[in-house]
Parts: structure tokens; sequence; C-alpha cells
């Protein structure tokens, strides 16, 4: 009974969808689904009334990159803007300095994380070694899945970077028949090095304080290329690829070309859903991300991929920076660092839509939590069924998100330019992890409450 809670009168997101129902919740799990009118014993009891009882969402692609860089923030500062977005798990992408490309590294990074996460969260690993040896390894340390760049290593950053970057076709498939042998999924940052390389030759006459010359530099057709050779190549290699960060109706189209052709899944973000390049003129240098927010037509493109399938799930790509370090390239879209923070945006983004009628509850959960832990081995996770883990949101879709400086949790919140100001239909009022509430309209959760995700998570769960 002290380890027991139920969460009463509201309508709870069922597996065969919106009900109106109480969960109960035993020693951090799910314990049983109630019918209006049944009752149960718990210790403590949460009022859901007028409100929405959603499965917590999975952040399946995040950059905290700490503590080699701790002016970008913390574990403890990034995952606390997670449990005030309702993310309850997060994936931690390998690009820090050293790189997490090792097993003893992915050690490192998970006690690191354990000390101070407010929410569960699960670990990336690039390959730097395309080896059976080097993969059974990786795989036998706990990671979720692999990380590879179809492109080569940033200048300066070869640390960062080392076993993500593989530019070359025959490195990339030999990445793609390993990932298929251990059986975990392969995520790929896809453009074409050869075409990027050409664009930002020819970029570099341009002028780098328009934000146009960033769309110049990576152009859509270098990723919708990309995207073709991997899903050309993995008809043969069999893997469990996932393209990330999709921008463009290009892409779209190759996506839908090659659906049923192998084992493949996409992601979108709430910056290409939310936002166009002219929203990225106005914000400047911190709103460069890559690859580059797109035009009107594209944002139409990737809400239909979303309705209809062709993307699965939408992903922050949460990649936070200084304000120092921003405006050290103001006024030059070339040189300056990509990336902009977004947990605190992703669930409103989608609750958005659902207020809108572009998607329905069920579907905006599936593609920001049900489909992650289908798609990464993690049958606890994701749904509101007996014997799931209790992490659960409550969100009021009669109130709204409003978007600003000072409300943000992310240590990131001055350089969230194309986030500041923005109103959401649906807020997120309360966050339980494992049961514990972590946010209820104010950080309540311990830091280093949030565990180490492995695949197959309580694979015995209902």
């Amino acid at each position: 009974m002290t380890d027991s809670v139920i969460i009463s009168g509201g309508t709870v997101l069922s597996p065969d969808g919106p009900v109106a129902g109480s969960v109960l919740v035993k020693h951090g799990q799910i314990a049983a689904l109630l019918s209006p009118g049944e009752t149960a014993e718990a210790a403590r009891q949460i009022d859901a009334s007028g409100l929405m009882v959603l499965p917590g969402a999975i952040d399946i692609h995040c950059h905290i990159r700490a503590p080699a860089y701790p002016q970008r923030g913390t574990v403890a500062s990034e995952t606390a803007a997670c449990a005030k977005g309702g993310i309850t798990t997060v994936f931690e992408m390998p690009i820090t300095d050293p790189c997490c490309n090792a097993p003893d590294r992915v050690a490192l990074r998970r006690d690191h994380f354990s000390q101070s996460a407010h929410i569960d969260f699960g670990l990336y690993a690039a390959p730097v070694e395309l080896t059976e040896a080097a993969f059974d390894a990786l795989a036998a340390s706990g990671i979720v899945a692999l990380k590879i760049f179809t492109t080569p290593a940033p200048v300066g950053r070869e640390h960062e970077f080392a076993g993500l970057a593989w530019p070359h076709a025959a490195d990339q498939l030999r990445v793609l028949q390993l990932a298929a042998r251990i059986g975990l999924p392969v995520v790929v940052h896809a453009e074409h090095a050869g075409l990027l390389a050409q664009a930002e030759s020819a970029a570099a006459l341009l002028d780098p304080a328009d934000a146009a010359t960033h769309n110049a530099a990576r152009p859509p057709l270098a990723e919708a290329l990309a995207v073709a050779q991997l899903l050309t190549m993995n008809i043969t290699a069999g893997a469990k690829l996932h393209i990330a960060h999709v921008t463009s109706a290009d892409t779209v189209e190759v996506l839908r070309r090659f659906a049923g052709s192998s084992d493949f899944s996409a992601e979108t973000c709430p910056h290409y859903l939310t936002y166009t390049a002219d929203d990225v003129a106005r914000a400047g240098v911190c709103a460069k991300i890559n690859p580059p927010i797109r035009q009107a037509a594209d944002r139409a493109a990737l809400w239909d991929a979303l309705s209809d399938g062709t993307i699965g799930h939408v992903t922050t790509d949460h990649a936070a920076f200084s304000a120092a370090e921003k405006a050290a390239h103001e006024g030059n879209f070339l040189t300056a660092p990509p990336g902009h923070p977004g947990t605190e945006v992703l669930l409103p983004t989608l609750l958005d839509a659902v207020a809108l009628g572009r998607l329905t509850i069920g579907q905006a959960m599936r593609l920001v939590s049900g489909a992650a832990a289908q798609r990464f081995a993690l049958p606890g996770k994701g749904k509101l069924a007996p014997g799931a883990d209790a992490d659960i949101v409550l969100v009021d879709m009669a109130d709204e998100t409003h978007v600003t400086e000072g409300g943000l949790l992310t240590a990131a919140r001055s350089v969230a330019r194309l986030s500041h100001g923005a109103r959401f239909r649906g807020a997120v009022v309360h966050t339980l992890l494992a049961g514990q509430t972590v946010w209820n309209g104010s950080l309540t959760g311990a830091q280093g409450l949030g565990r180490f995700i492995t695949p197959h998570h309580q694979e015995t769960a209902g």
C-alpha cells in the first residue's frame, strides 16, 4: 500500500483508445485500468478530472553531451526539462567528447547519467570498428541502438565523431550488415557527402548572414539521395534501419517509394513541423539546425507523412548550445554550431495537432511513445496497460502551453529563440516516472531517479 497510487477521474488512453476511468499503480507498474465506478485501495490518489491520462513520451533522439560541455547544461538540467515536457524516457546520442563508441565509454555514460537523471535513459553508441566482435561487445553493453552519419566528421570535432562518420557507401553497407546480425536498430543522419561538399563549396560564395545560405549548403536533394541509397542497400542488408530527422518533401517521397522494401522507419522533429526557413531568418543563428528547416511545402509534406504513416516517429533532436557559443557566430549561418533545444515542446507540438484535428490522441501518442517502445524493443514502455511501467503524463487539453525563455528548464533557454513566444493548445500538468511524481507545476523528482534502460526492458510486461 505504501507504494501505490490511483489516478482517477480522467480520460485514460488505453490500448483500445481513450476511455473514462482510473489507473491503479503498484510498485512502479500499472496494476490495473479501472472502469468508472470501480474502486481500489491505494496509499495516494491523484485527481485527474478533466485531464487526459497518457503514457509518458519517449524521446529517441537527444543530445545532452555532459560532462564534456558543462556550459550547455547537465544531465540534471536537461532531464528536468524532459520531465516538464512529459518525456519519461530519453535516448542520448553518442556525440560527446570523447565519442561514446566502446563498451567502457557506454559504462562511463551510464554511470554519469545514473547519478543525476530525473527520468529513465537509454544510450546510443557509434561503431568505431566494423567487425563482428566490436558490434557484439556494443550490444552486450546495453545500448538501445547504433548511430552513424553518412557525412565526414566536422573539422575540429573529430573526437566527438570517432566512429560516427562513415561517408562511403561500402562502409555504410557494412554497418547495416553488422547491425542486422546483432538485431539492434541503426539510426542514420542521412545526407549525401558528395552533394554536400559540392553545395557547401557553392554556398561559400553566398552571404553567410542570409539564412537561405544554410539551405543552399545542405539542400534537400542531399538528404533524399542519401536516404534512397541507404534504403537500397538495406534491401540486401536487412537491418532495422531508422532515418533520423526527415526535413523535406523530397525525402518523404523517397520513403513512400521504398515502402515495404525492408525493415525501416523514419522520424521528424517539432521544429520541422512548426517552422519554416522564414522563421529561421527571424531567429538568426540560434535557429541553425542540421539538416536545415525547409519551406512551407516541406512542412506540409511532413504533416501528411505523419498522417498516413510514412513517418512513424516524432522526436526532439534536442541539441543545446550556450548563448556564447551561438553569439560567437552571429551573422554566419555557415560556421554557427547547429542545434536547438526541443524537449519542452515535443509533446505540446503533438497535443496542438490533436486540438486542431490533424491527429487523434492515439496517433499523437504512438508517434512520441508507442512506436518508439516497439521499434527499440521496450515492451514495458509506451502504453498504459497492466504490467507496463507507470510512466504517465496528465495533460489538460483545455489549457495551453505558452513558451517563454524564463519558463524553460533547459540550460539553453536563451538560445531557444524559435520557440520563444510560441503557444500550443494543450499543456502537460503532471508527469510520473514509475508511479512517482517528477513534475507537477514544479520539479519534484529527485536526481538519480532515472534508470538505465536496455532493449527488452521488462520483456514480460503485459
